[in-house]
C-alpha cells in the first residue's frame, strides 16, 4: 500500500477527519489544501501534523490558471493521489489530466441524479424517496467520472436538510475511506465507465 495523498477541502472537514482517523490511510496523507482560509478542515489537518496550504481562487485570473497553480503545487510535493473532501471548486482539464485515475470525489447523491453543489436540498425539493452517496473518480466533467462506490439513503417523512445531511455524512465517512484505501492498494481498474475492484494482493 503506497502513495502520497493530498486532500482538497473547503469547509468543516468531516470527511477529511474520517480519512485521518483511518490507520491505513492517515500515514499517506501528506498535504491538505483549502480554497478558503480559517476553515475547520485546516485545523483538523494541523492537529494531525499534516502540512496545510491555502490557495484562493481570487488570486488567479481564471479557473484554468487556478487549476494549473494547484496542479503544480501538488506535483511539487510529489503527490500521487488527490481526494476531494468537501472541496467546492471545479478544476480545469489540466488538473484532471495530471491526476487521471488517481483523483477521487465524494458526492451526496446517487449520481447521475442530483449533480452539483446542492444535491441534498435538490433531492428534498424534488420529493425523492431515496438519495445516497457516490464516490467516483474525477474526470473533466462535473460529478461525472466512473463510480467506485454507491450506497442508498432513504429520505424519511419529515426529513429536513439537517437530518438528511446527517445520515448522508455517516455513509460518506464510511465509503470515502474504503475507496481511498482501494486506490492506495492499486485495486481499482477502470474499463470505460465501469470500475472493477480487484482482489487484494497477497502480502
Amino acid at each position: 500500500m503506497g502513495g502520497r495523498v493530498a486532500v482538497l477541502v473547503s469547509g468543516a472537514g468531516t470527511n477529511l477527519q474520517a480519512l485521518l482517523d483511518d490507520p491505513e490511510i492517515s500515514p499517506h496523507i501528506h498535504l491538505v489544501i483549502s480554497d478558503r482560509p480559517g476553515v475547520r478542515a485546516l485545523q483538523r489537518a494541523t492537529e494531525a501534523s499534516v502540512e496545510t496550504m491555502v490557495m484562493s481562487p481570487s488570486e488567479h485570473d481564471d479557473r484554468d490558471a487556478y487549476s494549473l497553480t494547484l496542479r503544480d503545487a501538488l506535483l511539487g510535493k510529489d503527490i500521487d493521489m488527490v481526494v476531494n473532501a468537501g472541496f467546492m471548486r471545479i478544476l480545469g482539464p489540466a488538473f484532471a489530466t495530471a491526476f487521471e485515475g488517481r483523483w477521487l470525489n465524494v458526492h451526496p447523491a446517487l449520481l447521475p441524479a442530483f449533480p452539483g453543489a446542492h444535491a441534498v436540498s435538490d433531492a428534498l425539493d424534488w420529493g425523492a424517496k431515496v438519495t445516497g452517496v457516490t464516490v467516483h473518480l474525477v474526470d473533466e466533467q462535473v460529478d461525472h467520472g466512473p463510480i467506485v462506490h454507491q450506497e442508498a439513503v432513504q429520505i424519511l417523512e419529515g426529513d429536513d436538510l439537517d437530518s438528511l445531511e446527517a445520515r448522508i455524512h455517516e455513509v460518506e465517512h464510511r465509503l470515502l475511506p474504503q475507496a481511498v484505501g482501494l486506490l492506495l492498494q492499486g485495486r481499482l481498474k477502470v474499463e470505460g465507465r465501469l470500475v472493477l475492484i480487484q482482489e487484494a494482493r497477497d502480502a
